[in-house]
């Protein structure tokens, strides 16, 4: 189980340029393991290695947020113990919760029964009633049969986002994600105070700290850790942070097909998981580098949910020729 080898793979899809890099780690007893982390989490390949050659990869427990691609090296290490006790992550983990994951796309495809919705880029500060106006007919296009996220990518002041959490309250939003930056928690509040539409908070907070005063302060409905940056094993941890709070988790995942593999591992070892986003590109080049990458495809949705993979580790197979053909410079 000692780690012999490091390699890291930095991909890039050919049409939406979205880049996300994979981490290969080899053990002395040929047992091989694969993570994921975004472009922006990597870091120095030698530097990991310094830190971790020759260390068992059951040990994966003791990797701190900090260290470069540790959320790909969670990954992969849980890969490598699953492989070792032929068992999927998630039975190694006390799983499954469930017997399929609940799953929603931005490409609003139609396997999937939960839309999001993105809010326009606001011209200025302090929005009026055109623009409120604006939200309230993209709501309007959503079928009554299908759920929908409102997505504010931290775009809004707090008066603004309190405004459209009001003008789209009685359309049932499942969350209003990201409505403002969640740096002030007295701005958070005034959005929290002045709505019942659920708030969605966890894009770019690197501290496990900041969830827990987010929840403190009741201030977050919807906890959603960055896959790539915690791992399975961080995420797994806010997960443990926000049940006595009764707040569900929907990790923030908007990598490659090896990061859904681990969200879906996730999300089966977690009690109080609510919904996984499934980054699928737009264009068909791009969905076909997917597939080519990884083998069996878990990203296509069945009636909104996700199937668990059956096989050890994360139950996936790396095809290394295609990572060469996509291999972002």
């Amino acid at each position: 189980m000692d780690i012999t080898e490091i390699r890291h793979y930095p991909l890039r899809e050919p049409v939406s340029g979205n880049q996300y890099s994979l981490l290969r780690v080899k053990t002395r007893s040929g047992l091989t393991g694969w993570g994921e982390c975004g472009a922006e989490f990597a870091g120095d390949v030698k530097a990991l290695e310094s830190a971790w050659m020759g260390k068992p990869a059951h040990t994966y427990a003791a990797i701190m947020p900090s260290v470069p691609f540790g959320g790909a090296l969670d990954m992969a290490l849980l890969d490598i113990v699953g492989k070792a006790c032929n068992a999927p992550i998630y039975r190694v983990l006390g799983g499954p919760t469930r017997n399929r994951i609940r799953a929603y796309s931005s490409s609003q495809d139609n396997n999937f029964a939960i839309s999001v919705i993105a809010v326009p880029v606001p011209a200025s500060r302090n929005q009026g009633k055109a623009y409120q106006n604006q939200i309230r007919a993209l709501v309007d296009r959503v079928p009554d049969s299908r759920d929908f996220v409102l997505a504010g990518n931290g775009l809004l002041t707090p008066g603004d986002a309190a405004s459209v959490a009001a003008s789209v309250e009685a359309k049932h939003p499942l969350w209003f994600d990201e409505p403002c930056a969640h740096s002030n928690l007295e701005a958070v509040r005034k959005i929290s105070g002045e709505t019942v539409v659920p708030l969605g908070f966890g894009r770019g907070i690197r501290e496990a700290g900041v969830f827990q005063a987010l929840l403190r302060e009741g201030l977050v409905d919807i906890a959603r850790p960055e896959l790539a940056f915690f791992g399975i094993n961080g995420a797994r941890r806010i997960a443990a942070l926000a049940e006595p709070y009764y707040v569900a988790v929907a990790p923030h995942h908007h990598g490659g097909p090896v990061g859904t593999a681990a969200a879906i591992h996730l999300a089966a070892s977690v009690p109080n998981f609510f919904a996984q986003h499934v980054p699928i590109p737009a264009a068909a080049e791009d969905r076909a580098m997917r597939q080519a990458i990884v083998s069996p495809d878990l990203e296509t949705g069945r009636n909104g949910f996700l199937e668990l993979p059956k096989g050890p580790g994360l139950g996936i197979t790396i095809n290394e020729s295609a990572l060469e053909k996509y291999h972002a410079a």
